[in-house]
């Protein structure tokens, strides 16, 4: 997850003193949610580029690390750690909180100068709707660019991703860049990883203050920022626009494509390629909580499925999964504690391997 801010002028390593971030020496936060890290890939009297990353283990966020739900957010196939969206809004609040104020204490002037900028942002998801990028950017003034990222390179004819690199340019004051990005970057995500509350209304309409309340995109951008929450919605344009009641035939929220979570089409694509094969009965070894199992039992086809994992509290979830299944479907499933370390359970599977021939 990139964000790459240019600045392209005279003294242009003046960024550092902007983001008060030293170019020469790279810096590491620590987030409840993964790892920041700030450097500069380059830094030259006319041109400079600070980065941020962030780097998000997948395994913390499925299994409900600090930052997520109870039980965990995310499956362990999910593309959320690796695009840009809620996790990126909130680095930027914390490692650049200085200048999204707009301070710079060792050269004040700098804060009011606007400079020739650019961002970049790697991996933004856009749901298939690629015009909304200039619609929500172009009134700010930005250049927008923009390319499309393949859903495989090796496999151009599936098509394209609902993915973009973006690059925005612009001649601006850096905090007002910081803040565009901190409030628009959300709206893109459709997943955000913290509790819309009321304080989000705060956030937007402080982010928001001189810019939003004259996008002619703010019902919008209101909407999807605080997750369509019409009593937090309506509460914002009110303060955004002095009215407590705003037009239904104002408002333009976007009806989007249902999602389906990368985990779930995984576990389809594997259940079909099993039925596929023609087999009947399925050994799944190293089960867990049975979402496989429930998917595939759902096929005729199969008449018996054995579940096997090492996790005994996994496998009284899978248990607890399947007793809402109707009754034939549980009548298929035997549920097993074990290892392919243990020789009894390995000589068990080699058997049965052999029986199902």
């Amino acid at each position: 997850m990139l964000l790459n801010i240019t600045y392209r002028g005279e003294n242009s390593t003046d960024l550092g003193y902007l983001l008060h971030k030293n170019p020469e020496r790279p810096q590491v936060f620590e987030m409840t949610f993964g790892k920041a890290y700030v450097f500069y890939p380059e830094a030259s009297e006319r041109k400079t580029t600070a980065t941020l990353l962030l780097d998000i283990n997948p395994v913390d966020l499925a299994r409900g690390k600090l930052g997520s739900k109870e039980g965990g957010l995310f499956d362990y196939v999910n593309d959320r750690p690796y695009v840009s969206s809620s996790f990126m809004s909130t680095a930027i609040s914390r490692v650049f909180a200085t200048a999204l104020s707009g301070r710079c204490d060792k050269k004040p002037e700098l804060v009011k100068q606007k400079l020739e900028l650019e961002a970049e942002i790697t991996m933004l998801p856009c749901s298939g709707n690629k015009n909304l990028i200039e619609k929500i950017f172009v009134p700010l003034g930005y250049a927008v660019e923009f390319s499309p990222c393949l859903l495989d390179e090796k496999f151009e004819g599936w098509g394209e991703s609902r993915y973009v690199n973006l690059k925005l340019s612009d001649k601006a004051l850096l905090s007002e860049l910081l803040n565009h990005l901190y409030v628009l970057l959300p709206v893109f995500d459709n997943q955000k990883h913290y509790w819309i509350t009321g304080e989000e209304v705060d956030k937007l309409i402080s982010h928001g203050e001189g810019w939003l309340n004259s996008h002619p995109e703010k019902n919008l951008i209101t909407a999807r920022y605080l997750k369509r929450r019409r009593n937090l919605i309506n509460s914002a344009l009110e303060q955004l626009l002095g009215e407590s009641e705003i037009a239904a035939d104002e408002e333009e929220e976007e009806k989007e494509e249902p999602k389906i979570p990368l985990n779930d089409l995984r576990l389809q694509a594997v259940a079909d390629a099993v039925t596929a094969s023609g087999a009947k009965t399925v050994i799944d070894l190293g089960c867990g909580e049975g979402r496989f199992i429930s998917q595939l039992i759902k096929s005729p086809q199969i008449t018996r499925v054995a579940g096997v994992d090492v996790s005994v509290p996994a496998l009284e979830k899978a248990k607890y999964r399947l007793e809402r299944l109707p009754e034939r479907a549980k009548e298929k499933v035997n549920l097993f504690q074990g290892s392919l370390t243990y020789k009894t359970i390995a000589l068990w599977v080699t058997t049965r391997l052999a029986w199902s021939r």
